[in-house]
């Protein structure tokens, strides 16, 4: 897909996820995604399928997880979203970087920055 397709794809998703809309922001994810959280906490690893990505979005959402896209760059099939994130009242930047497949769903989803505050948030 052209980058802008897959930019607005990004960009739905975000607003869904933000709206509370799971299947909003399921719409536009393929069924074979990889979600990779780093850092080492309890929430640290790769989340396959949309079932382990579904959980683990709810166990972000239990501690009051909020990301707040501020910028989008799309190029190809990547599409990486600056963000600022905000978990119990404490506050990072990272980014998010997007793989999508040739037909526009998001394939794989990996963020940088703020593993430090997943960490302290989801201790082992």
């Amino acid at each position: 897909m052209e980058a802008t397709v897959n930019k607005q794809a990004a960009v739905n998703g975000y607003e869904a996820f933000a709206a509370m809309d799971a299947d909003g922001a399921m719409k536009d994810i393929s069924d074979s995604i990889e979600w990779v959280v780093g850092g080492d906490s309890s929430v640290t690893g790769t989340y396959r399928g949309k079932e382990e990505v579904g959980g683990f979005w709810m166990k972000l959402l239990e501690k009051g997880f909020k990301n707040t896209p501020q910028q989008f760059i799309a190029e190809g099939d990547k599409v990486v979203a600056i963000c600022d994130v905000e978990v119990q009242g404490e506050h990072v930047q990272s980014a998010d970087l997007l793989t999508f497949d040739d037909d526009g769903k998001l394939m794989r989803f990996e963020t940088f920055g703020g593993e430090e505050l997943l960490n302290r948030t989801f201790a082992r």
